[in-house]
């Protein structure tokens, strides 16, 4: 396995590792172009162009009366799940749910000054846009960390598209989006169906905003129709970072460091341990474990090309590189992960010991698995019900309020040079001395 390996006393540790720290990758100018055109096509064209472009990608004819998925056809696909399968989707849903209940915030309102309130008011957004990667692979856990977050919040609809490659419905999308309250499902997906989404047609409803993962096109086109609609991120490549002292068996992290690599060619797994013979092992169960998976040929590449394996020479040392890196998910394989949780900073989410795989984040836990990659834990935050509300700061001012801070207000007006701003409050003033 041509896995990188770096140790941090070599010359060239600070140049390798300032490429895992700037990993975001740029879409290539091909594929920009390409998400464009459909772009301008929606825009234009609304369903003809919809339609045109799932005729060709998705191979199956949809009109104005057969794009939404009938009642007719979720009954349908209910029927395909079994009763286990439902039951476990219920049961995970519940788990989300409850998580996802403690983040809601409430309008507050304050008087503590004479004549003055000032508050915040919330409002959910109106309409929210689920996008749901469809075909042989069937995410329901999307469409659950997704929707129920926005339901809490209170959005008003939400609306699911989904592609159906043949006209092939996944039924355990159907099912997750009937037991998270999922408004509407449109049988359509790639950037066509995002700008629909974005900028409406006769079929499609606009949204306010848009959330679910997709391909490099999905992504893309929710990158350029941004402003015209929120979304929740541009997401790349998953990704992982697991820091070690050698205190844990080296099988469990090997198996992580799998599971993201399995995702695709491009996801990330990374190492950092101080202890050269843990990081051997991992190195040897990596062989041994990815020989045995069925998507083998995905997870290598995606080792050999994306994946590190770094030595560092104590364990504060590994902490400092886990926080540049600002992983997606960051597993802590030490002894007392709780001892260290203080010093990290930057991470979507944070798997603490051994008995914490990343895999129950993805599914079962409840907190969301939707995270920002590439670094961007810097500064972004994973999605949760706070992305489907709107706040309005709330102010109103008495005659008496006004007249002991217009003077101020003035001031500070005719210090930016901003005389309308001062005769606003002045012209108030002097109408209450007459």
């Amino acid at each position: 396995m041509k896995l990188l390996r770096i140790r941090t006393s070599n010359k060239r540790a600070g140049e390798q590792l300032d490429r895992i720290y700037l990993r975001s990758s740029s879409t290539e100018g091909g594929i920009i172009s390409l998400v464009s055109k459909i772009i301008d096509n929606v825009r234009q064209h609304g369903d003809r162009a919809l339609f045109d472009y799932t005729k060709k990608f998705d191979k199956v004819a949809y009109t104005a009366k057969t794009v939404s998925v009938s009642k007719k056809e979720t009954s349908a696909a209910l029927k395909k799940v079994s009763k286990s399968e439902y039951k476990l989707l219920q049961s995970t849903a519940d788990r989300i749910r409850r998580f996802h209940a403690r983040q809601l915030e409430k309008s507050w309102f304050t008087n503590e000054e004479d004549g003055i309130i000032l508050g915040q008011l919330l409002n959910p957004i109106a309409r929210v846009g689920l996008y749901v990667p469809g075909g042989k692979a069937a995410y329901p856990s999307s469409v659950m960390m997704n929707a129920i977050p926005a339901k809490i919040a209170g959005v008003g609809e939400v609306v699911m598209v989904t592609p159906t490659p043949g006209g092939r419905l996944n039924p355990t999308i159907v099912a997750a989006a009937v037991i998270c309250g999922v408004d509407r499902i449109f049988k359509v997906g790639g950037a066509q169906a995002v700008a629909a989404l974005a900028l409406g047609t006769k079929s499609l409803p606009k949204v306010d905003k848009i959330v679910g993962p997709g391909n490099i096109y999905v992504a893309e086109a929710k990158r350029m129709l941004y402003g015209t609609v929120d979304i929740d991120m541009v997401a790349g490549p998953s990704e992982i970072l697991i820091v070690a002292d050698g205190t844990t068996d080296p099988s469990f992290a090997a198996a992580d460091m799998l599971s993201q690599a399995e995702h695709d060619e491009m996801a990330c797994s990374f190492l950092v341990t101080h202890s050269a013979k843990f990081a051997a092992a991992v190195i040897a169960e990596l062989e041994e474990q990815s020989a045995r998976l069925v998507r083998k040929d995905i997870a290598q590449k995606s080792l050999n090309d994306n994946g590190a394996v770094i030595i560092t020479k104590d364990l504060a040392e590994s902490i400092d590189i886990a926080n540049k890196v600002a992983p997606e998910h960051l597993e802590l394989l030490v002894e007392d992960p709780f001892a260290i949780l203080g010093k990290i900073r930057n991470a979507g989410a944070i798997f603490m010991g051994e008995n914490t795989p990343e895999a129950v984040g993805d599914y079962t836990a409840g907190p969301n698995h939707v995270l920002p990659t590439g670094g961007t834990a810097r500064f972004y935050s994973p999605l949760g019900v706070q992305d489907f509300i709107k706040k309005s700061s709330i102010i109103s001012f008495s005659a008496d309020a006004l007249d002991k801070m217009g003077e101020d207000t003035i001031q500070m007006a005719e210090l930016e040079g901003l005389t309308a701003h001062a005769n606003a409050v002045r012209i108030r003033l002097k109408s209450k001395k007459r």
